[in-house]
């Protein structure tokens, strides 16, 4: 069985796909390493390349928010993305690309043996929850497959390009907050 730091060294090492010739810094993931919950994005953007981090950018200054305003923070969390390195002009990662990177997150899932699997977006939840997911019709369901409970919102970057759907996504974040105290409460049990 890998460990998060023996997977981020065979993820650094990757060629696998056209994505990493280009990149600056793969973006493996980061947070608590026994998070109950997992957020799950589709790539790394300009920011996230250059820093080597998942969500620094504005749309990872909006998740701060909306983490903050369910009571947690980065640290409680695991956050991660579909595709590890930049996709050329932020366009969403290619199907192919996608398939090629998916295992390293499955190991990171894995390892890190969350509850609770947040998508954000739609490209995170075409790839976890089911390939014809319609973000605007779907999102803010539950899931259950096997141990985990996932659900899906719209992604922080379409926020700030659509503020018309931050009060559907302050909804599902309340749904991930009582998911979570639920969780939390039967542990204590």
């Amino acid at each position: 069985m890998y460990t998060l730091d023996k997977l981020q060294l065979i993820v650094k090492r990757c060629e696998r796909c056209f994505l990493s010739k280009n990149r600056r810094k793969v973006v493996f993931g980061e947070g608590n390493e026994n998070a109950e919950i997992i957020f799950i994005g589709e790539g790394p953007g300009y920011n996230e390349d250059k820093i080597g981090r998942p969500f620094v950018g504005r749309a990872g200054q909006l998740l701060d928010k909306m983490l903050g305003a369910i009571n947690l923070k980065r640290e409680d969390v695991y956050i991660a993305n579909i595709v590890k390195c930049r996709p050329p002009n932020n366009r969403n990662p290619l199907e192919e690309e996608s398939n090629t990177c998916i295992e390293f997150l499955r190991w990171q899932v894995k390892i890190i043996d969350p509850t609770i699997i947040v998508c954000l977006g739609a490209i995170a939840a075409k790839n976890i929850i089911d390939k014809d997911f319609k973000i605007t019709k779907d999102r803010g369901n539950w899931i259950n497959r096997g141990k985990y409970s996932i659900i899906a919102t719209y992604h922080p970057a379409a926020l700030l390009r659509d503020e018309g759907k931050k009060k559907e996504a302050w909804e599902d974040f309340k749904n991930i907050k009582r998911k979570y105290e639920k969780i939390n409460t039967n542990k204590k049990e």
